[in-house]
């Protein structure tokens, strides 16, 4: 045995080292099923006795004297030949396990023994020594299983990279501002399978999507490399004739001749009544691409005002506050929201005075700065007339009768004390640049300028970064070829260069990933493979120059240089890509404001823009967990969090002030954890009210990994006769009723009703809006009970197996682009195992994983 486990560096070593901190040894999924069937053969785990039950001989004979009997008794009546609970058939199971549907059933059996949930409580249930015994047998059988497959686990197919992954890739292949451009806008949307928007199989490549990537790659080349000369910086001056949306035009000109551009509602309100102040006189934008100074002569006015705040509802306590945003034609009217509104400066406003407010921020090309009112009414226009009415009574003969008899809004606009946003002047600057040639520039053609004899040189250094790894002769001379053929067409060498680039960027090697094994050692895969599994793993784009050097070194096969490269790649900023698209695909959060909150029920949430803080919150909670290692158990209860002022509001947790978001104790423990987010309680909701069965699901299928059957295909959502039900705990206790409904509903609704105290925006509640007051208790599957959130909470940490499971399986499939298969699952375990043993780290989860031979796999 020695021999077997002893260190080899030869290609055909069936380990990798271990990991220093635990000594724990990583053996790949071949050698581990040669160990298993070595010890099961020679007889270690040979008979011997646990709680009175015999294990002797895996064999059929066997499986019908220990295991079969125990399925008649407390199984088969529901998973037989009448009833198939789950979509699961106990009574034609036989020994030995034949195929991997077998294995599923087998393995799904053990854990739930393992778990307590089988039989369900309402059934007959064995003695201890019982389940054990069974457990004990099962739990050999599917080692067994495991270790006699002869297949390997599954395979990461060659995949087209997802849009999130195109996008970052361009952003780093071409080291360009990215915040008003988005070549993957037209492109068709990814397919999801299990949240996941990378899974290689689904990721279909169609003629329309190749067009798109045609286009796509013709916007990205001219817009990383538009021109070779350096433009001349101008300035544009905007003092007057401010002319906006048709419905103020009129009555600027009334009140004040238009000398003003005046912002009078939030951004995102639902009539957009002076929301946005544009630069119709700019309206076709900045000539270049470049960074701009943009100055803004803008007071606060009629911030402080004494009349009903229920029609004019701002609050004087807060300053107030002017975000500038970018907008673009192409986009549709300037003075509506657009699709790119990133923030490019943020003002507390003087109320003394016009005040010079200045930025300097990129603007794409064709792209002007706008002017919101970030804290402003959600609603202005009734609060003109009472306006009016205050105007006239306290200005009485005073005003005169041409002005008396205006328009009402004329009346507010230039003698009320409707709170707005004035701006007397806006000065526009640029372009200029921090470095000329500019970093796209750079990243492409390098320093100088362009060179028509360096061509091929500039094609092969872009291409070997594109397709990430070496660019091939046949590959390159495709590229030169195109190079070519634009020349003796009469283009200039530069855009025949452009039009190489492109080329690259819309070959298979540039939209794939091809992943092949290493040539000496196949179990593994190639140093250029690895980097790009790794770089997508974590950064959700490609590898840097540092990864691409060791690659071609062949030096990241060695097991401390990839775990050095592993704890700088988290440390960069671009790790902040695999916790966002990590917690899109595991909590779903990408779904977020897909069904927007009712604004009649929930108009704080769009006041205090609540969508996007409610996703910070989680972000820099995973971001802390992953910096500082702290347990995944965290995930489920902790008492931190990372909140601002709205989200302090929501939760009322007192002195926390300002839009800045900090780390807060929490002493309520109903907030602690994912459960308590308003992430995740919002974008478990219907956007009108909480569903006990929405809520219940996302828990099975994202926290726990137990996803339920779909409904029978004849069973109504909520069965119709629901009579005399005075809440939705009626209602569904009602649809339980319904035999094919209630094996399903008796474990999801419980999960669902332990949140049903947090309404549909994750404010906390203890009544229902119509009456009643709300029961959140229930029990587990096992028989475990809670009160409210703060048991459920604890009841889950009494099963944290489960969920530590289920974070590693979904990781794990996030990172190698693939479903997880039945013959992944000795992988799964040897990673729980390994984190336990070193303290349930959330980085170290992501490091075993990263370090695993499954990851490490062709």
């Amino acid at each position: 045995m020695a021999s077997l486990l002893g260190r080899d560096d030869s290609s055909s070593r069936p380990y990798s080292n271990a990991d220093d901190r635990t000594g724990r040894l990583y053996l790949n999924p071949s050698f581990k099923c040669l160990i298993r069937n070595l010890l099961i053969t020679t007889g270690v785990f040979g008979g011997f006795a646990v709680s009175g039950f015999s294990i002797g001989e895996l064999d059929h004979a066997s499986y019908k004297e220990s295991v079969r009997p125990f399925l008649d008794t407390y199984c088969i009546r529901c998973h037989g030949p009448e009833k198939q609970k789950g979509e699961r058939r106990f009574d034609e199971l036989s020994y030995p396990i034949s195929d991997d549907d077998a294995l599923i059933d087998f393995q799904d059996m053990l854990d739930l023994l393992n778990l307590g949930d089988m039989p369900p409580e309402d059934e007959k249930q064995p003695t201890d020594a019982e389940r054990q015994g069974v457990i004990n047998w099962l739990t050999q059988a599917v080692d067994h299983a495991y270790a006699s497959r002869t297949e390997e686990p599954g395979e990461t197919i060659l995949r087209r990279l997802s849009h999130r992954e195109y996008l970052n890739t361009v952003h780093d292949l071409f080291q360009m501002d990215m915040s008003m451009f988005d070549p993957t806008e037209s492109f068709p949307g990814d397919r999801m399978v299990e949240h996941l928007d990378n899974v290689g199989e689904t990721l279909v490549t169609s003629g329309y999507l190749l067009r798109k990537y045609m286009t796509a790659a013709d916007a990205i080349v001219e817009k990383a490399l538009p021109r070779q000369e350096r433009p001349e910086a101008q300035t544009w001056r905007f003092n007057g004739d401010f002319e906006q949306q048709s419905e103020l035009n009129r009555r600027h000109q009334r009140a004040h001749g238009q000398r003003y551009l005046n912002v009078y509602e939030a951004p995102n309100t639902v009539r957009h009544f002076g929301s946005y102040g544009p630069l119709l006189a700019f309206s076709d934008g900045v000539p270049y691409g470049g960074i701009y100074e943009i100055r803004v002569l803008a007071e606060a006015v009629n911030r402080f005002h004494d009349f009903n705040r229920r029609r004019i509802p701002n609050d004087p306590a807060k300053p107030m506050l002017m975000r500038i945003v970018p907008g673009h034609r192409r986009f549709g009217a300037l003075h509506l929201p657009q699709p790119y509104e990133p923030d490019l400066g943020t003002f507390e406003l003087s109320d003394d005075g016009p005040e010079w407010y200045t930025v300097r921020t990129w603007l794409d090309e064709g792209f002007a700065p706008r002017f919101t009112y970030l804290n402003g009414s959600m609603n202005i226009r009734p609060g003109f007339r009472e306006a009016s009415n205050v105007a006239k009574k306290r200005m009485g003969e005073k005003m005169s009768e041409e002005d008396r008899n205006a328009d009402y809004m004329v009346i507010a606009i230039k003698h009320g004390v409707i709170p707005h946003i004035r701006i007397h002047e806006v000065e526009i600057s640029g372009p200029f640049y921090d470095q000329w040639p500019t970093s796209s520039w750079q990243a492409v053609i390098g320093e100088e300028r362009f060179n028509p004899k360096k061509t091929k040189r500039i094609l092969k250094r872009f291409a070997d970064k594109a397709y990430r790894r070496p660019a091939s002769k046949d590959e390159l001379a495709s590229l030169m070829k195109v190079v070519s053929s634009r020349s003796e067409s009469g283009h200039e060498p530069f855009e025949a260069l452009k039009d190489g680039l492109k080329a690259a960027l819309c070959s298979p090697a540039f939209l794939y990933l091809d992943e092949p094994a290493d040539q000496k050692n196949t179990y593994r895969l190639s140093d250029y493979a690895l980097a790009s599994r790794l770089s997508y793993f974590l950064w959700g784009s490609m590898p840097d120059d540092e990864l691409f050097t060791l690659a071609r070194k062949g030096k990241l096969s060695d097991i401390d240089v990839l775990n050095e490269q592993i704890l700088r790649m988290l440390e960069s900023d671009r790790s902040n890509r695999f916790v966002n698209g990590f917690l899109d695909s595991w909590l779903t959060l990408r779904s977020l404001g897909d069904t927007p909150p009712d604004r009649g029920k929930f108009e704080h949430y769009y006041a205090a823009n609540l969508e996007s803080a409610m996703r910070r919150e989680t972000e820099l909670f995973t971001r802390h967990a992953l910096d500082e290692n702290q347990s995944v158990l965290d995930f489920l209860d902790a008492d931190y969090t990372f909140i601002n002022e709205s989200l302090a509001d929501l939760y009322g947790i007192e002195d926390v002030e300002g839009g800045v978001f900090r780390k807060v104790s929490l002493s309520d423990r109903r907030r602690g954890g994912l459960l308590g987010q308003a992430s995740v309680l919002t974008v478990t909701a219907n956007g009108v009210d909480t569903s006990p069965v929405l809520r219940g699901v996302w828990l099975l299928e994202n926290l726990l990994g137990t996803p339920p059957s779909p409904p029978p295909p004849d069973v109504e959502p909520l069965d119709p006769d629901i009579r005399g039900a005075k809440t939705i705990r009626d209602q569904l206790q009602k649809h339980r009723t319904v035999t094919s409904c209630n094996e399903c509903h008796r474990k999801i609704d419980p999960l669902g009703f332990a949140l049903e105290n947090f309404d549909a925006i994750g404010q906390w509640r203890n009544s229902y809006e119509e009456g009643g007051d709300i029961d959140a208790s229930g029990s587990l599957p096992n028989g475990s009970s809670f009160h409210d959130i703060v048991d459920f909470k604890k009841a889950l940490l009494e099963r944290e197996g489960e969920f530590v499971h289920a974070l590693t399986e979904k990781m794990l499939a996030y990172a190698l682009g693939r479903r997880i298969e039945i013959l992944d699952r000795p992988a799964i375990d040897d990673i729980v195992e390994s984190l336990e043993e070193q303290g349930g780290g959330f980085k170290d989860l992501v490091t075993l994983i990263a370090m695993s031979d499954t990851f490490a796999q062709p």
